[in-house]
């Protein structure tokens, strides 16, 4: 039997055709997941800019308060307290009255040493008189003359002895716990009534490590040294105040130089003895560049940064990195630019020349106990 051409039904030539479709589709498809089969997936990162900003170069320390002045009040003459003006742990200033003994017998001193001081004046008049007219001799005048003279320091010295009764403060300050009370007989060379203490400003004391002074030698005396203290809570915002004194030897054994501060206490947050963290400020860094502390890695070959250039793909970047700032901020001194977009979080799933979708990251603060970073690091 011949098969002709006019033979063939033409529904044979549709499914014909139809299978030629499918089967060259199949092979585009097949190729097209071949070649999607061998691209790297896109990784989803967090990213930050390149910030630059003026920053400090620092030592962060553990230091203590110490009053500005410490004055311990004496009785300089001896009496009966008739009368304390003050209430313990009050606020005094300089000139406020604390006690008052018993001026009664002081007083009457001095009228007696006034009046024989007027005396005395008298009698020296009368003998310049009398010597203008040559009728006594020079010795005479001259002891009318020191006779007055002794008179009027007698005055004086009453004078200082009664205004001793009444004690009052030397200095601006705080007022300790009493240590009489009304009605006590004292003098001088006795236990001190009160002690003040000056709190403002106020002292704030630490230590620089002997590692650390070759470092902080480099900068004394210049103007950008600044001592901050902080609250060990945050109770309070840093203060900042001038370096006073730093110690010319090393304490034996400790290995450590003595250094103080004078700080500003206006509001009395600062007490002495108190522990405070203190940060030595010796210099100020122009345009730092700084980055989040979390994009500096760490491999063999030293530190590094991922680095998201503008088609999407990582650059690894050598860096050396500088010290870490407020706010989980580092220094970076080398290796990157301005502006140039980093990554934070992320790192464990790439390399050089991985596709990347970057995300905005949003630094943790204590009002999400970090949970961003958590979320982030799970990347």
């Amino acid at each position: 039997m011949k098969w002709g051409r006019d033979s063939i039904p033409k529904w044979a030539y549709v499914v014909f055709a139809v299978l030629v479709v499918f089967f060259i589709w199949r092979a585009y498809v097949g190729k097209r997941n071949a070649g999607k089969a061998n691209q790297p997936p896109v990784r989803p990162v967090f990213v930050a800019k390149v910030v630059t900003k003026d920053v400090p170069v620092y030592l962060d320390e553990i230091g203590a308060c110490a009053a500005y002045e410490t004055v311990q009040i004496q009785a300089q003459v001896s009496g009966q307290i008739l009368e304390r003006h003050f209430q313990d742990g009050a606020d005094v200033k300089k000139g406020d009255l604390l006690f008052t003994i018993d001026p009664r017998p002081y007083q009457a001193a001095l009228e007696q040493a006034k009046a024989q001081a007027v005396l005395d004046q008298i009698t020296l008049k009368r003998q310049q008189e009398l010597r203008a007219r040559n009728v006594i001799s020079p010795q005479d005048l001259d002891t009318a003359q020191a006779n007055t003279h002794k008179s009027e320091a007698a005055a004086q010295a009453a004078q200082v002895n009664f205004d001793y009764c009444y004690i009052k403060s030397p200095i601006n300050g705080r007022v300790g716990l009493r240590n009489v009370d009304a009605g006590n007989i004292v003098g001088p060379g006795g236990t001190p009534l009160v002690t003040i203490q000056g709190l403002d400003p106020i002292y704030t004391d630490f230590t620089v490590a002997e590692t650390d002074l070759g470092f902080v030698r480099k900068y004394l005396g210049g103007p950008n040294i600044k001592v901050e203290t902080r609250s060990p809570d945050g109770s309070f915002a840093p203060r900042l105040g001038d370096l006073y004194f730093i110690d010319t030897a090393i304490q034996p054994g400790a290995g450590t130089v003595k250094a103080r501060a004078v700080t500003p206490n206006p509001d009395h947050a600062l007490w002495p003895m108190q522990f405070v963290r203190v940060r030595f400020i010796l210099d100020q860094l122009k345009d730092a560049k700084l980055v989040p502390s979390q994009a500096v890695q760490i491999s063999q070959n030293g530190p590094f940064i991922f680095v998201v250039k503008a088609d999407h793909t990582v650059d690894l970047r050598p860096v050396k990195p500088g010290q870490r700032q407020d706010g989980d901020l580092m220094v970076v001194e080398s290796g990157i630019q301005p502006d140039e977009s980093v990554v934070v979080t992320g790192q464990l799933a790439l390399a050089p020349g991985t596709r990347v979708d970057p995300r905005p990251y949003n630094a943790p603060d204590q009002s999400d106990g970090g949970a961003k970073v958590a979320a982030s690091s799970s990347l």
